[in-house]
């Protein structure tokens, strides 16, 4: 039996008690914004870290959950490794009592299910079956970050998980993997960018001439913004968000358009935002009424580098070994591996078990993917400067 195989041995054996764990905490609201939700489930990955040896930090983060930091020092000559995964999700209060983890066969659903609940709580059952084996004795240390606000780009952690990964030879991202086995070896950057427009309310009847009409002032920038993008080329702009008003039948004095963009680096992100604020600066068909806007790239591109590359060969080697599917993947969506990866730090993504319909109703995760990829986690673990 190679490592590898004996690392899926292991998940397997734990495979019952990861469910029971993914299924805690699925079954808790923790949305970006419910710091309650997202401290409960932190509650739960804490102890079990800190039951392994892990000295936890929690630093509380204003109007979000808490940033935890475990720290395992391992005394070995290796590399420093940074596991990183989140605790948030994109979903509402009130989702689990209406969506509730589910198991029926080889799959399990629920709300963040895949993204990335399951994907943690693999990665901490690896870590304590490598501990077991006297398998991370070689290593500096592991350093595993639970970020509290990654679905909404991370505002409030990306200083705190560039000092880490500035730490970090190698950095372990526990994103959902991608159907059919995609591991991400690279990410284009991603941005958000907001105007809010400030008109005159009227009655539309008695007094239309009156007003100013905030929503038409925004809606008049749809088209122009939307057309920059190129998505073949990797370039997206996208009005996810355009809503204002009072009433039917006043004419709309606020309003506020969402724009989500991306693009395939850094430099062309650059562009796609000045050309995004020289059409916000546009002055308004009606000059009554005002714009301000704010926004821009949340997240950096994250660059394949030679380092990323000996990463994926690693794993793609291991997967062979189990016979399980692997390709790769760049990314349009971000995640917290890019900051990492901006860092030169070898960094790579989708670690974690293979997930469908991420962010919807129907996401739902591959049973015998938990066993599979966490083996696959473990063996760059065990193998990491090697």
């Amino acid at each position: 039996m190679t490592d590898i195989q004996r690392h899926a041995a292991g998940m397997q054996a734990a495979l019952p008690e990861i469910l029971a764990m993914a299924e805690r905490c699925v079954n808790i609201d923790s949305g970006s914004y419910m710091a309650g939700g997202v401290n409960a489930v932190i509650d739960i990955w804490a102890g079990m870290a800190a039951g392994m040896g892990f000295a936890v930090e929690r630093t509380p983060l204003p109007g979000f959950g808490d940033q935890m930091t475990a720290r395992l020092p391992l005394g070995g000559n290796g590399p420093r490794i940074l596991v990183l995964g989140h605790a948030d999700t994109v979903w509402p209060e009130g989702i689990a009592a209406v969506w509730p983890f589910a198991h029926e066969g080889d799959r399990i659903t629920g709300p963040g299910v895949g993204d990335m609940k399951t994907n943690v709580v693999m990665a901490l059952h690896a870590i304590r079956m490598l501990l077991a084996e006297k398998a991370l004795g070689h290593l500096a240390s592991i350093t595993l970050c639970i970020v509290p606000d990654e679905e909404i780009g991370s505002p409030g952690s990306r200083a705190w998980l560039e000092a880490e990964s500035r730490e970090a030879d190698l950095c372990l991202t526990l994103e959902p993997c991608r159907p059919a086995g995609g591991m991400v070896v690279g990410r284009g950057a991603v941005g958000a960018f907001y105007l809010n427009a400030t008109g005159i309310t009227a009655h539309v009847g008695s007094a239309r001439e009156k007003g100013a009409s905030a929503i038409a002032a925004l809606a008049a920038l749809v088209a122009p913004l939307e057309a920059l993008g190129d998505p073949p080329n990797g370039l997206c702009a996208t009005v996810g968000i355009l809503r204002g008003g009072e009433a039917r039948q006043v004419v709309p004095g606020s309003a506020e358009l969402h724009l989500d963009l991306r693009a395939p680096d850094d430099a062309a992100g650059e562009k796609l935002l000045a050309e995004v604020r020289a059409i916000a600066a546009r002055p308004p068909a009606d000059p009554r009424v005002t714009i301000t806007a704010r926004g821009g790239f949340t997240r950096p591109a994250f660059p394949t580098h030679a380092g990323t590359r000996e990463l994926y060969a690693k794993a793609e080697g291991f997967c062979a070994t189990l016979g399980i599917p692997v390709h790769q993947v760049v990314s349009r969506g971000g995640s917290d591996g890019s900051f990492a990866a901006r860092l030169g730090v070898p960094t790579l993504d989708g670690l974690g078990p293979i997930t469908h319909e991420t962010c919807s109703r129907r996401e739902w995760v591959e049973v015998p993917s938990i066993v599979t990829r966490g083996a696959v986690l473990a063996g760059l673990m065990a193998s990491a400067g090697r």
